[in-house]
């Protein structure tokens, strides 16, 4: 049996295709955390769990063993969780556009995988304490460091250069990323006086352009991280998707859905300015 129950809808093949299409490239559109963290999977929609190293200290995987009995050290098994939204396509709509050759209006469907989008980046970056997800940005363990005020001077560029020197001093390398919330983003958006040059473009070059903005971080949240994925990554089980989920009062009920979860091995890549 088809685990999306596409089956039970009355749908052309053509019209999956275009829901599909629909649904991948706003997606991919809106993602932001995909952009920069190395993906591991899809691994399909059966996998429930996945292997966890800590290799904050050791940098290694190591078996620890007593009176017989052996299993690795630092190692925990996740639940990799389900993120999704929900949409409706009105059985009038698609009964005019069938008849009269329009094409069907998918805008409900761009909003549902732009939510689901959405609540895949903040899984990423902010966890999920309820159930007890570390994000980026929630993280313990990470390295701190105290921002100063990023709307004058040379200040943004002091602060991720000071970042990178901490993670230089730990051992840690590879590409640097840098994800900042928009009003942050803004503020690099200015001339360094003197010199004709953006603030944002003397951090570019030393991240090799590796900037990011995320609206789901909300305001004056920062973080420059090592992406190689040695030190985090991300799983996914089922990449995006789109499932048939009830027909109600005739409408059809649709479900874009996905499983995916943040891996941090070492927590001393990551530095959160505060």
């Amino acid at each position: 049996m088809d685990y999306l129950s596409r089956e039970s809808a009355p749908f052309s093949d053509d019209l999956w295709g275009k829901i599909d299409d629909t649904v991948v490239n706003t997606a991919s559109r809106v993602l932001i955390g995909r952009r920069f963290l190395d993906i591991f999977g899809p691994l399909g929609a059966g996998i429930q769990s996945i292997s966890s190293d800590n290799l904050d200290e050791s940098g290694s995987i190591e078996e620890e063993t007593s009176e017989g009995i052996s299993r690795i050290k630092n190692r925990k098994y996740e639940e990799i969780p389900l993120v999704y939204s929900d949409f409706t396509l009105l059985w009038r709509d698609i009964e005019n556009s069938e008849k009269l050759g329009y094409p069907l209006d998918l805008s409900a469907a761009v909003s549902a995988a732009e939510a689901c989008a959405r609540k895949e980046d903040k899984l990423i970056f902010l966890g999920n304490e309820n159930f007890g997800y570390e994000g980026i940005f929630n993280a313990k363990g990470t390295n701190k460091v105290e921002k100063s005020e990023w709307k004058s001077g040379e200040n943004p560029f002091t602060d991720i250069a000071s970042a990178v020197e901490i993670l230089t001093k730990q051992g840690i390398y590879g590409r640097l990323a840098l994800i900042v919330s928009p009003d942050l983003y803004l503020q690099m958006q200015r001339i360094q006086p003197g010199t004709g040059v953006l603030e944002i473009d003397r951090i570019g070059k030393l991240l090799n352009g590796n900037i990011f903005t995320s609206p789901v971080l909300g305001t004056n949240k920062g973080a420059l991280l090592c992406t190689e994925p040695n030190y985090i990554d991300i799983v996914i089980g089922q990449d995006i998707a789109t499932a048939y989920l009830e027909l109600r009062e005739l409408n059809h009920t649709l479900r874009v859905l996905e499983t995916v979860l943040l891996r941090i091995k070492n927590r001393k890549s990551i530095v959160i300015f505060e």
